[in-house]
């Protein structure tokens, strides 16, 4: 059997669900088609999912075409919830992004669409919504090549667009002008194709070099529809199944995989989704797990599955054995978390695609006697999404999570209420600031009386500026046997402990530590030395140094109706924004730039009251910029 783990994709409110309801419904999976606004979708099975109208998890579900299992993933299209679109992007051998014909390209959807094509995920484009007032075609199509890619072939033309009667045409290569347009783009994509096009036309594949150039990233076919009303889908999926690579199976060998998502069973066991790319996973088996944990550092466990269960139709699955190319229900591995390696550490990714959360909040419970209670549910969570990352404020001494935004809190607060039976309260929500070290510095503890510290240890450490993104960075200038492995263990992580809080109290980021010098005398020094040393160097470091702290900044987009402008300006002042480009119709005005990202929500509750609710405002992280004026400490 193959199969095809599909991801459907798209910036919010595009119908991405709706399109996998009617993909269900088309594959006969359901016998109707559910509905967002009802709450009676398949893929949305959370009670929050349900009342909000949005994806929260990505869910699988699973229909056939022909001799084809095709596992389909949704996806979130909240910016809140980028996290779980991540994990899903790791394990997809296609995509189909939508976009909605109304709204056209949208900032989430160009990030996706960059993404994918990072990645190399052969990707088609489904126009959803040709059936709702405001539908474009033609000048779409110039939005999508000037904000995606210009590789793109329409593969349909829509009749009655913006109207209930909306139906959609599919070309086929039996219609001349449609293959002049395919070989116009494909001879564009492929030097073999041109020549073979020169001496002999006659003999032309279209078909064939379309599928080929789609499964290498060098084409995209754009399919127009309704989600709604299934204009246009039954083309879609043909395309599916044409263009879209079935991964080949490799039977042989030790399972090899990734674990994309964790939830835990009516017992309370977990059960971790893993997407099979070689081998088989069957109960009893034995299997090698494999971590990046701190520092890049690959550890590794072996965990005895108790049970395998494979998607059949819909959201149900099968006991089975895992096949490769599918995507298994596995229990049994106790430890497992989401971005653990299958069999190798070859399938751990080597870094996320999206920046990390940059907003957090203190999570206190409404009844003290939860707080343990509140401390273990918070970790459960972090299990289903580690970017959460709940951590002890060392202000407040209470829990402390990392947030995309604030939809999130009212997600983790119906997760707690809902599974744990514990309530909670929110502090405002801040944002992650970052301090970068102003200046290159170097340091040197020798042993000897004439120290300031008694500690039997040599350390010498250089501190330089990174480059805007580089994170931490920690190397070595000395031969590695220089020290023993505790003790140059023991510089590293105190390395980064120490720069967890710098001279204002916040993460000190974008810098390269590296260890200079080594001394120790053999038994008589320890690691505690090593440790001290360390911390009592980088302190003064980082005075010397001094750092310049940074807040995370948004890039937006913001449309509104042209007799609002002056208030949205206004807004945007008041929120610090950085207006980079402005300009207007008769109608409608259009303003982008960049503004602190701890201004997005305030802004975001503005807008529908300044511009009657018509305003379309969109937002993305961008970077971390020095802050003007006296720095917020944390501390």
């Amino acid at each position: 059997m193959s199969y095809l783990n599909l991801g459907i994709l798209a910036h919010v409110d595009a119908g991405k669900t709706s399109l996998t309801e009617r993909l269900l419904f088309d594959a006969g999976i359901i016998d109707h088609v559910g509905s967002v606004d009802s709450g009676s979708t398949q893929t949305d099975s959370m009670d929050l999912e349900r009342r909000r109208g949005i994806t929260i998890q990505s869910a699988v579900v699973a229909f056939r075409l022909g001799g084809l299992t095709v596992n389909l993933i949704d996806t979130p299209g909240h910016t809140d919830f980028i996290a779980e679109v991540e994990r899903a992007l790791r394990v997809l051998d296609g995509a189909v992004l939508v976009v909605s014909a109304v709204e056209g390209v949208q900032a989430q959807t160009r990030v996706l669409f960059r993404t994918l094509e990072r990645l190399g995920v052969p990707t088609l484009l489904f126009v959803n919504k040709v059936d709702r007032r405001g539908a474009r075609e033609a000048d779409l199509l110039e939005d999508l090549a000037a904000k995606l890619s210009p590789r793109l072939l329409p593969m349909g033309a829509v009749r009655a667009i913006g109207t209930k009667a909306a139906s959609v045409e599919a070309f086929s290569f039996a219609r001349p002008e449609f293959t002049e347009r395919a070989v116009e783009m494909l001879t564009e994509g492929s030097d073999d194709f041109l020549a073979e096009y020169v001496e002999r036309p006659e003999s032309l594949d279209c078909d064939g070099e379309l599928a080929a150039q789609v499964r290498s990233g060098r084409a995209h076919p754009v399919y127009f529809g309704s989600a709604v009303t299934g204009a246009g889908v039954a083309a879609l999926t043909e395309g599916v199944r044409r263009y879209l690579p079935a991964p080949v199976r490799d039977v042989h060998g030790e399972p090899r995989g990734t674990v994309f998502k964790v939830e835990h069973g009516a017992a309370g066991q977990k059960v971790a989704y893993i997407r099979l790319r070689g081998g088989r996973i069957a109960p009893r088996e034995h299997l090698a797990v494999f971590r990046r944990g701190e520092r890049g550092v690959v550890e590794s466990f072996e965990g005895k599955v108790t049970g395998v269960e494979v998607f059949a139709t819909g959201t149900s699955t099968v006991t089975a054995v895992a096949e490769p190319g599918s995507i298994a229900k596995v229990r049994g591995l106790v430890d497992v978390r989401i971005g653990d390696a299958i069999g190798s550490p070859d399938e751990l990714a080597a870094g996320g695609f999206f920046t990390p959360p940059t907003l957090e909040t203190t999570v206190r419970p409404a009844r003290p006697a939860d707080r343990v209670p509140l401390n273990r549910a918070l970790l459960s969570l972090a299990e289903r999404d580690p970017l959460v990352d709940p951590h002890l404020d060392e202000l407040s001494e209470e829990m402390a999570i990392r947030l995309y935004g604030e939809v999130q809190k009212e997600v983790v607060a119906s997760l707690l209420l809902e599974e744990f039976g514990i309530g909670v309260a929110f502090e405002e929500t801040r944002a992650i600031h970052i301090e970068r070290p102003n200046a290159v510095v170097s340091a040197l503890h020798e042993m000897g009386p004439w120290q300031q510290t008694p500690h039997l240890a040599t350390v010498g450490l250089r501190l330089e500026p990174g480059e805007p993104g580089s994170g931490l960075a920690y190397g070595l200038e000395v031969e590695r046997g220089s020290l023993t492995r505790a003790l140059r263990n023991a510089v590293e992580e105190t390395v980064h402990e120490v720069l967890r809080r710098g001279v204002f109290g916040w993460a000190v980021r974008d810098c390269r530590v590296y260890l200079t010098a080594t001394g120790y005398i053999g038994r008589a020094s320890t690691a505690g030395d090593f440790r001290e040393v360390t911390k009592f160097l980088l302190d003064e470091m980082l005075k010397e140094a001094g750092t310049t702290v940074c807040e995370p900044v948004n890039r937006f987009d913001v449309e509104f109706p042209a007799g609002t402008g002056n208030a949205v300006l206004k807004a945007l002042g008041e929120a610090r924004s950085d207006i980079k480009g402005q300009f207007s119709t008769e109608t409608t005005g259009y303003v982008s730039g960049f503004m602190p990202t701890e201004a997005v929500h305030g802004l975001e509750r503005r807008l529908p009251g300044i511009t009657e609710g018509l305003a379309l405002f969109t937002t993305e992280f961008a970077e971390y910029r020095p802050v003007f004026g006296t720095p917020p400490r944390r501390g």
